[in-house]
């Protein structure tokens, strides 16, 4: 799905090559190249929507979005796929706010300017990134940059001020509207961290992570090793548990195969009318030897055939008559 960038090649004085897309990132809007990427642009001839859509504009289209990127995800790469491949030959710039003015519009994030600066740059369809970025685009900012459409989700960004950012945008007929990637974002991934925060606490622990890095009080991290401990536990607990119901199984198997030849052994004594074919006292001990051979296999140890012996009665000797 990915599209090429084309950068012709352009030199300085200090014969310095611009990099065609996929191989280098982005470019900062400060650098050499983009300045000579944006002087080849003739701002003064507005590209048309119809132009632009249709690939018959005279020049790259430079298309803009906006952002803070925090925890730069799919849903983000997503969304500027959609503007690289909004027109044939899209320029994609990317602005990213500071921490400065995030942090007073929509609060503390987890990374930080330079980190998100980098992220964004790194990503393949993204031609430059502008640092710095500001709130509200105004024309100095449009004509600075020489900015064609900007895109951005269509509902209204209103970040609690009831009037929509892009609202100037839309009126001038420059916007492109972006499809949000459902349930991906920022803050869903900042609410799973949370939510598997101990987990997380206890597996860089267990890296060697130090608590203060982590700003984990002593009595916390005293929790999450008991914890560990605990988790420990129900591991050896549940393999033994394991082990003894794999030795269980393996003993009924035994006596189910064993009771079936005792079965069918006891029925072979009879005849088919159901008659003894062997006096009672040879199907008594062989009945036993069977049963012994069953519950204590050969060479198994235990028991011992003195003990296992049927008792049998031997009757008194006659008394002789005595001969008064």
């Amino acid at each position: 799905m990915g599209c090429k960038r084309k950068h012709s090649e352009i030199k300085d004085p200090g014969d310095h090559t611009l990099v065609g897309a996929g191989s280098a990132p982005a470019l900062f809007s400060d650098s050499y190249e983009a300045k000579i990427e944006r002087d080849k642009c003739d701002y003064s001839r507005r590209i048309t929507f119809e132009e632009a859509i249709s690939g018959r504009a005279a020049r790259r289209v430079r298309v803009y979005a906006d952002g803070i990127y925090d925890l730069f995800h799919p849903g983000h790469a997503k969304q500027l796929l959609q503007v690289k491949n909004a027109f044939p030959n899209a320029y994609l710039i990317v602005g990213i706010c500071n921490d400065d003015l995030t942090h007073s519009k929509k609060g503390l994030t987890v990374m930080n300017e330079e980190e998100r600066y980098e992220a964004v740059r790194h990503c393949r369809y993204v031609d430059e990134i502008v640092k710095d970025a500001p709130w509200v685009l105004d024309e100095e900012y449009l004509g600075k940059h020489k900015i064609d459409f900007v895109a951005h989700d269509e509902l209204p960004y209103t970040t609690g001020s009831g009037h929509d950012v892009y609202g100037h945008i839309k009126a001038m007929g420059m916007f492109i509207a972006t499809e949000r990637t459902d349930g991906v974002s920022t803050s869903d991934l900042i609410a799973r961290v949370v939510k598997n925060y101990d987990e997380y606490v206890r597996r860089n622990l267990r890296r060697g992570l130090a608590r203060k890095e982590m700003n984990v009080s002593f009595l916390s991290a005293k929790k999450f090793e008991i914890q560990e401990k605990v988790k420990e536990l129900k591991v050896k607990g549940k393999t033994v548990i394991d082990r003894i119901d794999e030795t269980r199984l393996d003993f009924i198997e035994k006596w189910e195969n064993r009771s079936k030849e005792l079965i069918l052994s006891f029925l072979k004594l009879f005849g088919r009318e159901g008659r003894l074919v062997k006096p009672l006292s040879t199907i008594l001990n062989e009945g036993k030897e069977l049963i012994r051979n069953s519950l204590s296999p050969t060479g198994s140890p235990g028991g011992s055939d003195q003990d296992d012996e049927i008792e049998t009665e031997t009757p008194p000797p006659k008394r002789r008559r005595k001969d008064f």
